[in-house]
């Protein structure tokens, strides 16, 4: 009897990768793409690092994103199955668009004739800033309010000389000795009034709020929560859970300063809810005002927060020489009957000087 074997199968062609490898590829880098364009979708996972600190950056990674899908789909001309990859990436590059673009819809503009109040929030980087070029914007532009993150006693004492003529008081939140990085500076209109202007501290680096005077219920914030530095993120969130002290209180309120985050962050989205911000109104929600490399290419994260009522008319991005921020100047329609249409605008340069404070304490 004989026996014959079976023919051995025939050797894999060189190069030849199984039929899940391609499928496997594209699936990874769909899931990449999701990972850096929309963490914030994902369980909160933007507020963990490194993921906090990508989705600032959101603009820009759709368009990476968008880019990619678009040459996966010009390859698949040449290779068909090369249309998992471009399915994959041109999907999340329409969910993340659908993220940022509402951000350039403008609101419809607020009544004509509604009292006005103009703040600027402008963060001086460490005390850098030039004081008379910030100066010269007071002089021409007359803000009501001022909001400058990362000015100090040392900063003030700089600033103070050259608004005080124009009709502005000035304070700081923190004493002599504390570096300017770790202050918040406010300038008021003598125009609004007396004012009250007190410190808080439930953020690490004091904030001030004005009060009364003119602006009547309305209190307006200056603030700078700390940054997202990756062992730093439970302060972040901390700080700018505070804004519910404004966006969610029970009378009308304007928040301004360096808030250290944008609307890709859902920690900056819970805690401003009840607030609108004046640049996003005007569809201006994507104007970098900070960024690694110069303000001008970045995310946005200098804010000008406001509760219901309070409408944005107008928002300009102003460069100001030494200092890696642009100045956000917003020009606010109030409710009718509400303080502010007299404000700096209308004589700020009339009133008579108020000498600078020299301490941190609540200062009528």
């Amino acid at each position: 009897m004989t026996t014959t074997s079976a023919p051995a199968a025939p050797p894999a062609a060189p190069g030849r990768r199984g039929p899940w490898v391609r499928p496997t590829a594209a699936a990874l880098l769909t899931v990449s793409a999701v990972l850096v364009t929309v963490p914030d979708r994902l369980w909160g996972l933007d507020r963990v690092a490194p993921f906090a600190q990508i989705v600032a950056f959101r603009p820009y990674v759709v368009v990476v994103v968008g880019l990619l899908g678009l040459v996966a789909l010009v390859a698949t001309v040449f290779r068909r199955r090369l249309w998992p990859f471009a399915v994959g990436l041109l999907a999340v590059a329409v969910a993340g668009v659908a993220a940022v673009v509402p951000r350039l819809v403008a609101d419809p503009p607020p009544p004509a004739g509604a009292p006005t109040l103009t703040v600027l929030a402008f963060n001086v980087y460490e005390g850098r800033a030039t004081p008379a070029a910030l100066a010269d914007v007071v002089r021409t532009e007359r803000p009501d309010l001022v909001s400058l993150p990362e000015a100090g006693v040392r900063f003030r004492d700089r600033i103070a000389p050259l608004v005080t003529p124009l009709g502005y008081r000035v304070r700081s939140s923190t004493g002599r000795g504390v570096a300017d990085v770790s202050g918040v500076t406010v300038l008021v209109a003598d125009s609004l009034g007396p004012v009250t202007i007190t410190v808080g501290t439930s953020m690490e680096i004091p904030y001030l709020e004005v009060t009364g005077g003119r602006l009547g219920a309305l209190r307006f914030a200056a603030v700078h929560p700390r940054s997202p530095l990756p062992d730093r993120l439970d302060v972040w969130a901390t700080d700018l859970s505070r804004l519910q002290t404004w966006c969610a209180g029970s009378g009308p309120a304007i928040v301004a300063g360096d808030l250290n985050a944008t609307y890709d962050h859902s920690v900056l989205r819970s805690a401003a809810q009840g607030c609108r911000d004046a640049a996003e109104q005007r569809g201006q929600g994507l104007t970098p005002t900070w960024g690694p490399w110069g303000p001008t290419i970045g995310p946005q994260i200098d804010h000008v927060l406001t509760t219901p009522g309070i409408e944005a008319e107008s928002v300009r991005f102003l460069d100001l020489p030494r200092s890696d921020h642009r100045g956000v100047l917003a020009r606010l329609a109030l409710p009718a009957g509400q303080a502010g249409s007299a404000g700096a605008g209308a004589g700020a340069g009339t009133g008579a000087a108020v000498p600078s404070s020299t301490g941190s304490a609540s200062t009528p």
